[in-house]
């Protein structure tokens, strides 16, 4: 009995500590880093009718949950909605505190690491390397937007000749701003210079869709306001689009179909035409 005991008590913190490393139906799992015993995977949806002398756009999603936890398989929908839209659809796992006793830094580290892995890989998955779009919601639309303003922050093992920048972002309610007044300052205090996306937006910046909701209890509507703003300033594209009354994480697919899932419906449907008007993507919208 106790052995028994035993065996549930480690099955319970092996599925804590590797949760996000399961497998996941109809997707193909790649390792993209090794950190001692931590095998870091990406999940890879090819698109409907894939032809392997072709290289598609892609798509890597980041899941959210503070840099603490948080389940690889949130955008699992929205991954299988751009795989039937000709994209190559990625989820990305990352190092987060619960399972990892990590930090912030370490989390833009392995999305780095992430970008810079689909590029060396293009061949193998055929990637289009010019085409690459991160995504994310919360902390992990944070992951998306640092690895396409901050400079710093790499892995010393990666190839840094391989740029991490990807070429366009979908971010969900992302975490802006880690500045003393924004989300996450506790955790990271007076380095927040070195990962707030707000405080690195520069020229070049890659074109950028943005979805929150007026009632976001953590990432104020002036916040988002301010980033479009400072992008505009620099030159770059930045459509943000505020949706009345809805909270943090209101885009997220609903397995209750509550509401008929109609804001990821329409936050899917408005990511479809941005990506349609930057030549990612071909003809109309399948989600209506």
């Amino acid at each position: 009995m106790k052995l028994l005991k035993l065996s549930f008590v480690l099955l319970f913190a092996i599925v804590h500590f590797y949760g996000n490393s399961q497998s996941i139906s109809g997707f193909h799992d790649y390792t993209y880093k090794q950190i001692d015993t931590i095998a870091l995977k990406l999940f890879v949806k090819n698109p409907d009718n894939f032809n392997e002398k072709k290289y598609y756009p892609t798509i890597v999603f980041f899941f959210g949950g503070g840099w603490s936890g948080g389940k690889i398989t949130q955008f699992k929908p929205q991954a299988e909605y751009f795989a039937s839209r000709g994209m190559i659809t990625v989820l990305a796992d990352y190092r987060v505190k619960t399972r990892h006793q990590t930090t912030p830094f370490d989390a833009v580290d392995d999305a780095k690491s992430v970008i810079r892995y689909l590029r060396q890989s293009f061949k193998i998955l055929r990637i289009d390397t010019s085409k690459i779009v991160a995504s994310g919601g919360s902390a992990g639309g944070h992951l998306a937007a640092a690895v396409a303003t901050v400079m710093g922050l790499n892995d010393e093992n990666d190839n840094q000749k391989i740029s991490s920048r990807p070429n366009a972002l979908v971010l969900f309610n992302p975490v802006f701003d880690n500045g003393p007044t924004g989300y996450g300052y506790e955790r990271i205090g007076e380095r927040y210079p070195e990962i707030s996306p707000i405080h690195n937006i520069k020229k070049g910046t890659p074109p950028t869709i943005v979805f929150l909701g007026t009632k976001d209890d953590l990432i104020p509507v002036k916040t988002a306001e301010l980033y479009k703003q400072k992008m505009e300033e620099a030159g770059c594209r930045c459509d943000l689009y505020l949706f009345d009354d809805q909270k943090h994480g209101f885009f997220n697919y609903r397995d209750d179909n509550k509401d008929g899932n109609k804001y990821y419906i329409e936050t899917v449907f408005k990511t479809d035409v941005f990506l349609e008007s930057i030549g990612y993507l071909k003809g109309k919208p399948k989600i209506k």
